[in-house]
């Protein structure tokens, strides 16, 4: 018999243990539960617990918590020399800036349209876009946008809960944009206390800069000493901040053990 998962109550904001997510022997690990909607109430609840929204059209709302989970922490963002130096020129033209919230929408509508290696079709589908663009207004969901000569060349969006940041989506249009977003993301970070970004699953583009996998309960561990604390006040983004890349040595740290309980 195949594993079954939860249909949520609309009436309820529960959600089953995630320790009943389906295992990686079956045919879609990390799988919660299905069902609900995407109201922001439904949304805190889903990611305070490290439970996210993802499906294709067609399909029901699937909730995920996979175990292992895909986390960079900020302290060990890879900074590689080219991109220290693409970093540099672009902090230094006067037609590049970043932006934080300005272009919200176009972010989510350019992360639904790009293309993704070994997926057809997209996840952010039109419900999930507006869904989101709804949290953006309560102050919830940011995007990092790379800005070249008046132009939105790449960038990124996620979910802020307390000192905890949950990584969504990235795109580009120019060259390294979308590292260039992360990066100034990474500083604001720093800036604010906030230690972890969940980057949700593996992908070698993700572990090239630095993310790594822990397991589930760590992950959740770490969540229950976050979400819960003040969020920051402001996600402005000063040119200032590109000092906490200063600092970084010509050798990349590595994650230990320790790094992965705290």
């Amino acid at each position: 018999m195949k594993p079954m998962i939860d249909w949520l109550d609309e009436a309820s904001l529960d959600f089953p243990p995630s320790a009943q997510a389906l295992g990686p022997d079956s045919d879609a690990p990390g799988l919660l539960a299905a069902g609900g909607d995407l109201s922001p109430a439904r949304l805190q609840a889903a990611y305070s617990r490290g439970i996210f929204p993802w499906y294709g059209d067609g399909q029901p709302i699937l909730w995920w918590c996979p175990d292992p989970r895909m986390v960079l922490q900020t302290r060990h963002f890879k900074l590689q020399r080219s991109l220290r130096k693409t970093i540099a020129r672009f902090a230094a033209a006067p037609g590049c800036e970043i932006r934080v919230d300005s272009a919200t929408q176009q972010v989510l509508a350019a992360c639904a349209s790009a293309p993704r290696e070994g997926q057809a079709g997209t996840w952010i589908l039109p419900e999930m876009q507006a869904a989101y663009l709804r949290w953006a207004r309560l102050g919830v969901v940011h995007s990092i946008e790379t800005w070249i000569d008046g132009e939105l060349a790449g960038g990124l969006y996620g979910v802020n809960l307390g000192r905890m940041f949950f990584g969504e989506s990235m795109f580009m249009r120019r060259t390294d944009a979308s590292k260039i977003a992360l990066a100034a993301l990474v500083c604001l970070c720093r800036e604010h206390g906030i230690e972890w970004i969940d980057c949700q699953q593996n992908t070698g583009h993700l572990a090239s800069l630095g993310a790594f996998e822990l397991p589930r309960e760590v992950f959740e561990a770490h969540l229950a000493r976050t979400v819960t604390q003040a969020a920051p006040a402001s996600w402005a983004f000063h040119h200032d901040l590109w000092r906490h890349l200063q600092a970084e040595s010509g050798t990349e740290s590595t994650p230990t053990q320790r790094d992965t309980a705290t």
